[in-house]
C-alpha cells in the first residue's frame, strides 16, 4: 500500500491508497472510469475563428471516448446478437428467447438496449463509431423477425417498407402507429434523449386472434379451414415424437391452429 501525505492545519493526514484504484500515469494515455476512456489530446489541428484568427481548439482538451473493443463488442457477444466469422468479422444473428413476443415489442426491446448504449456514451467524440454497433443490433432485429415468421430478411423488408426505410405497424385509439429501429441520429436529437415509448401489457390473445382468422391448419395445411380450433398442452417437455407433437415443440408453442379433423386426431390419438 502506498501513503499520501496530505498537509493539514494541526499535521499530516496519512491515506492509504489501493494499488488497484490507484494510477498515476501520463496525461496522452487512457484511463478508464466509469466506462469511459479518458485522456488529453495531443491535436495539431488548426481551426479559423471569427476575428481571421486561427488556433489550435482541441490540443491539450480532455476528450471522453467509447471503449468500443472492450465494451460494445463484449455486450453483443454476451447478449447473443453477433458471433464470429472465419474470417474474424462480426456477424449479425437472430435471438432464440425474443421469438414468441410480438413484432412490436422484439423492435422496441431492441431499441431500448440501443438507447441505453448511444445516450450513455452520448459525450464520447467517437460517438459516430457507435453506428456499426446499430447496425449490427438492426440486422439482428430482422433475422430475429424473419426466424420467427419463417422466411428471409427481403420478405420481413417487403412487408415493413415504409419508404427508405421498415416500421412495425400498431394500433392505438389515435389510429395507427409506427415503431421503427433507433439509430445513433435520434439518441443524438433531444427528443430521443435518455427516452424509452411508453408500452403497455401486451397480451397473447392477439397473437392466437391474428393465427385463428388466418384460417390455415397448422397440421395439414389446409386453407380456408372451417372452423378452426386451437389443440393446447400444459408443457412442451412432456411432449412425444408424434406429428402434432414435434410441430409444437418445432414452433416453440403449447397451442396450435388446426382444423376439426386434425384436431380430433390429435386428442384420440
Amino acid at each position: 500500500m502506498k501513503r499520501l501525505y496530505i498537509p493539514k492545519e494541526n499535521g499530516i493526514v496519512k491515506l492509504e491508497l489501493s494499488e488497484e484504484k490507484t494510477l498515476i500515469t501520463h496525461s496522452s494515455e487512457r484511463i478508464r472510469f466509469l466506462g469511459y476512456d479518458i485522456r488529453v489530446r495531443r491535436s495539431q489541428a488548426v481551426k479559423g475563428l471569427k476575428n481571421g484568427n486561427k488556433k489550435r481548439t482541441l490540443n491539450y482538451r480532455v476528450e471522453l471516448l467509447a471503449p468500443l473493443e472492450e465494451k460494445i463488442t463484449k455486450y453483443l457477444f454476451a447478449r447473443g446478437i453477433v458471433e464470429q466469422t472465419a474470417d474474424g468479422k462480426l456477424k449479425s444473428v437472430h435471438r432464440p428467447h425474443f421469438l414468441r413476443l410480438p413484432d412490436r415489442e422484439i423492435v422496441e426491446r431492441y431499441n431500448a438496449e440501443i438507447r441505453g448504449i448511444c445516450n450513455y456514451y452520448r459525450l464520447a467524440v467517437n460517438h459516430y463509431k457507435l453506428n456499426y454497433f446499430c447496425y449490427l443490433m438492426e440486422y439482428s432485429c430482422l433475422k430475429t423477425l424473419a426466424e420467427k415468421h419463417k422466411t428471409k430478411i427481403s420478405k420481413i423488408w417487403s412487408k415493413y417498407r415504409h419508404g427508405k426505410t421498415w416500421v412495425i405497424p400498431y394500433m392505438t385509439k389515435a389510429g395507427v402507429n409506427h415503431v421503427r429501429i433507433v439509430r445513433t441520429a435520434d439518441c443524438k436529437n433531444d427528443k430521443f434523449y435518455d427516452t424509452i415509448p411508453p408500452t403497455g401489457k401486451i397480451s397473447t390473445r392477439t397473437t392466437i386472434q391474428a393465427r385463428l382468422e388466418t384460417r390455415v391448419c397448422q397440421l395439414c395445411g389446409i386453407r380456408n379451414a372451417e372452423p378452426c380450433e386451437i389443440h393446447h398442452v400444459g408443457s412442451l417437455k412432456k411432449l412425444g415424437n408424434s406429428l402434432w407433437e414435434k410441430v409444437m415443440k418445432k414452433n416453440r408453442r403449447k397451442t396450435l391452429v388446426v382444423c376439426r379433423h386434425c384436431h380430433a386426431s390429435a386428442i384420440h390419438g
